[in-house]
């Protein structure tokens, strides 16, 4: 099962609409999981439409509209792993640990809001990820966004993709 991983997408405030790499990813991914911040349902919907499944939640920044439709935390079982993707996970230090007592049961936790990408795996097991951004870099050297594979129980292929700067608004 091939996994797209997105968070902070910010449109239209940050940009326009997805970048077009971030699209043909949609395009091939049997599942998109959105961390949140989406800022209007438009980019909900079009994700909505052009997914093959959709799992998300709300983020800081998503108003009534978006928070009408979707959980603040979303869960689901992939391939026989337990994911929950939510957007906040409070401070980088100690995040494992906290984590691993919040979600007791849950293998794979996505996240976003710093538009920081992270990578870790808890003393308990716990998998944390967080896409960064495909479209709001903030301090980050580049935009961002995940892809993975799930398949009988296990993760792998996580890797981060760098987005090619785009021109100025």
């Amino acid at each position: 099962m091939r996994l797209l991983l997105l968070s902070d997408t910010h449109v239209p405030t940050r940009a326009k609409d997805l970048p077009a790499q971030v699209w043909d990813e949609v395009a091939r991914a049997d599942v998109v999981i959105h961390a949140g911040d989406w800022m209007a349902v438009t980019l909900l919907d079009a994700l909505a439409d052009r997914a093959a499944c959709l799992i998300a939640c709300w983020g800081n920044n998503d108003g009534a509209d978006v928070r009408a439709r979707l959980p603040e935390r979303a869960d689901a079982t992939l391939a026989r792993l337990r994911f929950t993707v939510t957007h906040e996970t409070g401070a980088a230090a100690g995040r494992e640990a906290r984590m691993s007592r919040l979600y007791p049961d849950t293998d794979v936790l996505v996240f976003g809001h710093s538009h920081i990408p992270w990578d870790t795996t808890s003393a308990t097991g716990l998998r944390l990820l967080n896409p960064g951004s495909p479209t709001d870099r903030r301090r980050q050297p580049h935009c961002t966004y995940m892809t993975a594979t799930a398949h009988d129980g296990t993760l792998a292929d996580v890797q981060l993709h760098r987005l090619p700067p785009r021109p100025a608004r």
